[in-house]
């Protein structure tokens, strides 16, 4: 695999394990390997109670932790419960993509993870989600900094993963390791418009 110019990352409150939010593997591989490469230690957490159907979340949960256990990493499953997220957002059903409807789930997502990150002891958690083209980066940051200010020891590190040659290191691993790419953001909403 060719290497790039390593990406220099300036983590909050300078710790060197944090607690990294993963919808997928495309999304998550290239800011795993630049935090790898700046020796900042990921804790794996995937908790997608959106994700739609059953065998649809199977598939991305099972090649996220292929790709963890590939490198050693701890994989957190948070598990879900998809029958309490649609309860929570079916009312927003027909918001368009970057509505209200991803700023609940994103809500619904990041108060989970900072939960667990306060819970066993993690300073600082991010999210691979902002490194979808498809997604709103200030909704993404928006949701993480709301769901850190629950808890006085935990940061929301925001980062714009899009930047500093990511995309082309992403594209390389999902090449190497054979990565499912999904085509859809994962809710059964956004299934139905694609």
């Amino acid at each position: 695999m060719k290497e790039l110019v390593k990406r220099e990352l300036l983590v909050p409150e300078g710790v060197k394990k944090v607690l990294l939010h993963t919808c997928c593997a495309p999304c998550s591989v290239a800011i795993i390997d630049s935090m790898i490469s700046n020796a900042i230690e990921p804790v794996v957490f995937f908790y997608n109670p959106n994700i739609y159907p059953q065998s649809e979340y199977d598939k991305r949960k099972a090649e996220i932790a292929r790709y963890a256990a590939e490198l050693g990493l701890e994989f957190i499953d948070a598990d879900n419960s998809y029958a309490d997220w649609l309860k929570e957002t079916e009312y927003l059903k027909d918001e368009p993509e970057r509505g209200e409807r991803c700023n609940l789930c994103f809500r619904i997502r990041f108060e989970e993870t900072a939960r667990y990150a306060h819970e066993y002891g993690l300073k600082v958690f991010a999210s691979t989600l902002g490194s979808s083209r498809w997604k709103d980066l200030t909704q993404i940051n928006l949701a993480g900094k709301l769901a850190s200010e629950a808890y006085d020891d935990l940061t929301f590190w925001e980062e714009n993963w899009r930047k500093g040659g990511l995309a082309n290191k992403q594209s390389e691993i999902i090449k190497q390791y054979d990565f499912y790419r999904q085509q859809y953001c994962g809710c059964e909403f956004s299934q139905r418009k694609r």
